[in-house]
This record gives C-alpha cells, structure tokens and sequence, in this order.
C-alpha cells in the first residue's frame, strides 16, 4: 500500500490550503483515515480523522477551523485547512488503516503512511 500526500506549501496567515492524500494498492479496505503533524523537536499529533462512514474527530486546536472529508470511491482523503495559523506550520502525514491479503489468502490489518508534506504558515 502507498499513500501520496500532496497540497502542502507555503501561505500567509489567515489563508487556506488543502491538502490530500491518495491510496493505491491492492487494499481490500480502508478503515480509519488520519492526519498527523509534527514539528521539529516535537511529537507527531493527531490532527484529524474520519472513520469509513465519514465520521470525523479534530483536534480541539483545529476545531473550527479544519475539516476532514474523505472519497472512498477513490481511497482519498482531504484536509481543509482555513484561517492558518503561524503554530500550524508542520509537516503532514497522512496515515490509514488497511485490509490488504497475502497471496495465500491471509488477511494483513496495517497503519500504512504517507510522506509528510511540509506547511509553512508566515505571519
């Protein structure tokens, strides 16, 4: 399984950036999709998720401000991010939870990930 990020860049403060991320392979099924962040010296946190349903957690210091949205249909997942903040420059993961089976028949559950795509967030 791979997972492709890609939306990250650089923007003012106030402004808005989406990022998404795509899953390819030979994936039975995509539970949980994630985003993550995490910045120098720092751990990764949990930004964002959405089950398979399309029910959706943030963080408390993204509420309001990001939205998480998914397309099963093509085993991708979005984040929109408006009214950046300086604090939200990061770099970004991607992460999702898979069902994939071996030649032989055997089911494999992975968190598979992405590579982080960097935001940068100028005040």
């Amino acid at each position: 399984v791979q997972l492709q990020a890609s939306g990250g860049g650089l923007v003012q403060a106030g402004g808005s950036l989406r990022l998404s991320c795509s899953a390819s392979g030979n994936i039975f099924r995509i539970d949980d999709m994630e985003w993550y962040r995490q910045t120098l010296g720092k751990q990764r946190e949990l930004v964002a998720s959405i089950t398979s349903s399309g029910v959706a957690n943030l963080a408390d210091s993204v509420k309001g401000r990001f939205t998480i949205s998914r397309d099963n249909a093509k085993n991708t997942v979005y984040l929109q991010m408006n009214s950046l903040k300086s604090e939200d420059t990061a770099v970004y993961f991607c992460a999702a939870q898979t069902l994939t089976y071996t030649d032989d028949g055997a089911p494999v559950a992975a968190r598979d990930w992405g590579r982080g795509t960097l935001v940068t967030v100028s005040s």
